[in-house]
C-alpha cells in the first residue's frame, strides 16, 4: 500500500512540474512578443475569394494591462482607435465622435471585418494567467523543433476559446503556430507565423496568417513593418481622453 501511495504522489509531483514547465514556456513566448512596452507599425490584408483589402495600423502596448490600436488607413477607417485598460476595452469612432465601451460578449466578434477577433488584437485575456497549460508532445514545424502545448481556460476566466493549441519554438520561444477551438471542441481558426527575422532586436515572426476553418478562401494576413520594444510610454497615453488625439 505504501508503494502505491508513493507512486501516486510521485505522479502528482511529475504532473505539477510538467504544468509549471508549460506555463513557463508560454510566459517566455508571451514576454518575447510583448516586452515591457512595444510600439509597432503594421499592415493587415483581408483576403476573400472575390476581393481583398488592406488596412494600416499602429499599436502601443505596456505590460499585460494597457494596449492601444490606431487605424491609419484606408481613409474611411483612419482615426478609429481601440483601447484596452486592464479588463476594459473601448472603441473611438471618429465619424460619430464617440467612445464606445465594448462588452465582454463582443471579444469573440470579428475585429473590423478581419479573421482576428477583438480579443486576438487587444488581448483582453492573458494566455499566461487565464489558461491552464500542459505540454502535449515535442514536434517540428517549418523545420523548427517545437513544444506543442494545450491550453484550457481556468473555470473563473472569461475567455473566448474553449481550447487553444500552441506550437512554441524550443530554442527561441517563438510562437510559430496556434489552433483555436470553441467550447464544443470544433476548430474555429488557425494562425501560422512565418518570415522569422530580427524585429526590435529580437528574432520574431514578421508575418501572421489567420485562417478560419469553415470559410474556404478566407484569410487575414498581419505583416509587421517595424517594431520597437521597451521605450518609455506613460500610463496616461492609454486613456479614453487620448484616443481622439493619438497619431
Amino acid at each position: 500500500m505504501l508503494k502505491i501511495i508513493s507512486c501516486f504522489f510521485s505522479l502528482l509531483f511529475m504532473l505539477s512540474v510538467h504544468a509549471q514547465d508549460a506555463k513557463e514556456i508560454v510566459k517566455k513566448a508571451d514576454d518575447r512578443a510583448k516586452g515591457k512596452t512595444s510600439q509597432a507599425n503594421m499592415m493587415i490584408q483581408i483576403v476573400r475569394p472575390n476581393w481583398s483589402r488592406e488596412m494600416g495600423m499602429k499599436t502601443w502596448t505596456k505590460g499585460n494591462d494597457l494596449a492601444l490600436i490606431l487605424v491609419t488607413s484606408p481613409a474611411k477607417d483612419k482615426g478609429i482607435v481601440y483601447l484596452k485598460r486592464k479588463k476594459e476595452v473601448w472603441n473611438w469612432v471618429p465619424a460619430i465622435e464617440r467612445n464606445i465601451k465594448l462588452p465582454p460578449s463582443m471579444m469573440s466578434q470579428s475585429w473590423m471585418g478581419t479573421d482576428f477577433t477583438n480579443d486576438d488584437l487587444v488581448k483582453e485575456a492573458s494566455i499566461v494567467e487565464d489558461y491552464d497549460q500542459s505540454i502535449i508532445k515535442d514536434t517540428t514545424i517549418d523545420g523548427r523543433a517545437c513544444y506543442m502545448i494545450k491550453m484550457l481556460p481556468k473555470p473563473q476566466s472569461s475567455v473566448v476559446w474553449g481550447k487553444v493549441l500552441l506550437w512554441i519554438d524550443k530554442n527561441d520561444f517563438i510562437m510559430m503556430h496556434a489552433e483555436y477551438y470553441d467550447e464544443d471542441g470544433s476548430l474555429v481558426n488557425t494562425m501560422h507565423c512565418s518570415d522569422i527575422k530580427i524585429l526590435g532586436g529580437k528574432l520574431l515572426p514578421a508575418r501572421m496568417e489567420m485562417i478560419p476553418a469553415e470559410k474556404k478562401g478566407n484569410k487575414t494576413v498581419l505583416i509587421y513593418n517595424s517594431l520597437e520594444f521597451d521605450k518609455t510610454i506613460d500610463d496616461n497615453f492609454f486613456t479614453t481622453q487620448n484616443m481622439p488625439r493619438v497619431q
